[in-house]
């Protein structure tokens, strides 16, 4: 009997069988480990198997939807990769964020977020309760760009200075719309008042599209927005650029001067956009979006056809970007407070 021979018979013939069984033994065991170890990395080499939803947080036309379709577009011709845009507009931007948080951390959920609705509006929404640091994960930064202050061509302002002097004589007549409460280009405005002691009239929209469209009827007598919002309906003659909120013009506005150069120097306002995901996104995902977005912003064409919108191209490293990230979002709280900035 086995049993016998294995105890009590050739001691030789009992190391061998012993030998074998746990060999084999092993040998199952190693295999069952590497299958376990390949089926993530099998799948993530595999993805993306299925269509990529890009979330806009904002309606169609405005900066952020043009640079997200832009970069759709690219990425989708260099990668063969489908990704599909769904705008998700609201709460200043807060609600297509919210909606990106609540996705599954598959890699195929992104959403083009910009500082309005990761590092502003969760200070200003009492409602919001994500936190941009902890909840998503920051892919690629894109680009960046100021904010600039329109008036229509045949309006009676001509430069910045008769506006801020207008609303010296007569303060809160003078409207401005803007893309909503709570973003960027909402602050740079409040900020610009209270540097320059004005009170001008907040009327927010529902995106930068809608506020162009008020704006060019007529019905506010300023619209402030991002570059890319506005720069086609400047470059048209239709619209008047009287200044960009940064400490230096704008690459797309030359003759445009920066609030800087009128004597407030302490108003610098700009904003970025970029790609992000839900937290826990695998990041051999996050890091091959990454190589894909900086290779797109190294290319002279896609460069060119993000400068001709308005904003300035700007590769960073995942790293990098959730630094600048989580830096920005602690600063802001405090410049929201400083601003007296509200959502109404």
């Amino acid at each position: 009997m086995v049993a016998s021979a294995l105890f009590f018979g050739d001691a030789s013939r009992g190391i061998t069988v012993w030998r074998t069984i746990l060999i084999k033994t092993l040998l199952t065991l190693l295999t069952a480990l590497c299958a376990v170890a390949a089926g993530p990395v099998q799948a993530q080499a595999a993805w993306p198997e299925k269509p990529i939803r890009l979330i806009v947080p904002f309606p169609p036309g405005g900066g952020t939807d043009i640079l997200s379709r832009l970069i759709g577009n690219e990425l989708s011709q260099a990668t063969k990769w489908t990704l599909v845009p769904d705008n998700r507009p609201g709460a200043g931007g807060t609600i297509g964020i919210a909606e990106a948080v609540r996705a599954a951390p598959t890699g195929y959920d992104l959403v083009m977020g910009q500082k309005d609705n990761l590092v502003v509006g969760p200070w200003l929404y009492k409602s919001v309760s994500y936190d941009p640091t902890r909840d998503l994960v920051a892919i690629a930064h894109v680009a960046y760009t100021p904010v600039v202050i329109v008036t229509r061509t045949d309006s009676r302002f001509k430069t910045m200075k008769e506006v801020i002097a207008a609303a010296r004589k007569a303060p809160d007549t003078i409207t401005y719309g803007s893309p909503g409460n709570g973003t960027t280009i909402h602050l740079a405005a409040e900020i610009l008042s209270k540097a320059a002691g004005i009170k001008l009239r907040h009327v927010p929209y529902k995106g930068s599209n809608a506020a162009m469209m008020d704006a060019l009827s007529g019905n506010v007598d300023l619209l402030v927005a991002s570059v890319p919002s506005a720069l086609a309906q400047i470059k048209a003659g239709k619209m008047r650029a009287l200044a960009v909120t940064s400490a230096k013009r704008s690459s797309s506005l030359p003759d445009v001067p920066a609030v800087a150069e009128l004597g407030y120097k302490q108003v610098d306002v700009s904003t970025w956009y970029g790609l992000f995901a839900p937290a826990k996104t695998p990041q051999a995902i996050v890091t091959r979006i990454n190589g894909e977005v900086n290779k797109l912003l190294a290319s002279p064409a896609v460069a060119k056809a993000i400068q001709e919108q308005g904003a300035e191209p700007k590769a960073m490293k995942p790293e990098q970007f959730a630094a600048l990230v989580k830096t920005e979002y602690h600063q802001w709280k405090s410049i929201v407070e400083q601003s007296g900035a509200t959502v109404e």
